[in-house]
């Protein structure tokens, strides 16, 4: 191989010495804009085509025509720098999306997108690969990442090497902050994953005008792309701030005399869902309950029981009827069934055309925490995680088309998330009994 004249920024090095180590078989890289993120994946990919002869690389993004049009161009300009010349050291088959190195290396640009008519990624087919390179892994689902990290296979043996995956991306709320950003925050990351944090200001060859040109973005942006803050998003259609959510958690509860107690319960489906109680006091979460999938008999003496404790009125249970909720709300009588699909109430305020209940319900809920109404008590860590994470993921399903208002499908979430929303679906259906014209009781605490 030529001489390569090219000294890497001190996190690329971090990120280069893990991606040759014996250990690590993740490695996230980024977390904000200008960090140099798809060159680094580029030199890596290139260094190991010359390195490991007749060895099999995967190069992907959720969209191939954008792999195209910035990776791609990316990896043509090193490859420019370090004088490797089209046609004698590499060739490049558009038609295929291919790239094959004289000494019999390759590497294949996939389009890593969960088509609805490809669920399971089939069109990777059956190729078995040495290593792979995920730009901006914000646009690609953990289930596309699971495959591609289950074909990592090829010519290990022969080289004596490990499977290597590296992932790069700024800031967003999906598998990336679950399980690489968060856990190394925390100082959870496991041994055979890495995380390395890479900002504009880690990369001494940016231009000073990028930077300043990020400056001037708006807050959410600026807050992800210039400071790598993962508790933010730039989304537009996002129904939730995360400032505003964090505000419920500051919110104190003042007793009105005319105060009103309700019970609102996202029931449990499946075996890693939870069931979620909620005891509202107005619109001031006074207790929060989660507890495993039990029977529907077990789940409504339970609500019986703290209905009578805290003064509930049996036409304040909302419980969400859909699947086995049904078997719950049978066993309350009085009780109020949430059937998300159903239609949206008949309201003078809604102006919106929504596609269901649900959907009109977690919009009133934006409204109602936009505007500081909503009280949380104090509540564990990892339940206000839980909060925080699922109604960041409530969104404005297809806001551009011309289609009744809806939310983000249960099923998109759960991919993000990796879990059903279960506690924003619990603080949701409280709405279902809130009328906009009433009092509050809050004061902030």
């Amino acid at each position: 191989m030529k001489e390569i004249k090219w000294k890497p920024s001190k996190r690329q090095k971090e990120a280069l010495d893990y991606l040759f180590d014996n250990e690590t078989t993740e490695l996230f890289y980024g977390g904000g804009a200008g960090g140099g993120k798809s060159y680094l994946g580029c030199v890596w990919i290139i260094i190991c085509c010359f390195r490991y002869p007749g060895t099999r690389w995967l190069m992907g993004r959720a969209i191939l025509k954008s792999l195209k049009e910035s990776t791609l161009l990316t990896f043509f300009q090193i490859c420019r720098e370090w004088k490797l010349e089209v046609g004698k050291d590499y060739k490049y088959n558009s038609i295929e999306g291919t790239i094959k190195f004289s000494n019999g290396s390759e590497v294949y640009l996939k389009d890593l997108f969960q088509y609805p008519s490809d669920p399971e990624f089939d069109s990777l087919g059956s190729t078995e690969y040495t290593g792979a390179f995920l730009d901006e892994v914000s646009q690609i689902t953990e289930k596309a990442k699971n495959i591609v990290m289950s074909r990592l296979r090829f010519k290990l043996n022969d080289y004596n090497i490990i499977p290597k995956l590296l992932m790069a991306s700024n800031p967003s709320k999906n598998f990336a902050y679950r399980e690489y950003w968060k856990p190394w925050k925390d100082g959870e990351l496991p041994n055979f994953r890495k995380f390395v944090p890479a900002l504009v200001g880690d990369n001494p060859y940016i231009s000073d005008f990028y930077e300043e040109n990020l400056k001037k973005l708006d807050k959410n942006s600026k807050e992800r792309l210039l400071f790598g803050n993962w508790n933010y998003d730039d989304d537009p259609s996002a129904l939730f701030e995360y400032d505003k959510i964090i505000l419920m958690f500051k919110i104190g509860y003042e007793r009105l005399p005319r105060e009103q107690r309700f019970i609102s319960c996202d029931v449990a489906r499946f075996g890693t869902d939870k069931t979620v109680i909620i005891v509202w006091r107005d619109l001031f979460m006074y207790k929060v309950i989660e507890f495993e999938k039990k029977s529907t008999k077990e789940t409504a003496d339970f609500i019986k029981e703290l209905s009578r404790e805290e003064g509930v009125p049996v036409t304040n249970i909302i419980i969400d009827e859909d699947g086995v909720g049904g078997g719950v709300v049978d066993n309350i009588d009085g009780s109020v069934g949430f059937i998300n699909n159903s239609r949206p109430q008949d309201h003078p305020n809604d102006k919106k055309n929504f596609k269901n209940l649900k959907s009109q319900c977690y919009f009133k809920l934006s409204n109602c925490i936009k505007e500081g109404r909503i009280g949380c008590c104090d509540v564990p860590i990892s339940v206000k995680q839980a909060i925080i994470d699922d109604l960041e993921q409530i969104k404005w399903h297809n806001p551009d088309k011309d289609e009744r208002v809806g939310v983000t499908p249960k099923e998109e979430i759960k991919e993000r998330l990796g879990r059903s929303p279960d506690f924003g679906d619990a603080i949701m259906m409280r709405m279902l009994l809130y009328d906009e014209g009433g009092t509050f009781g809050y004061i902030a605490g």
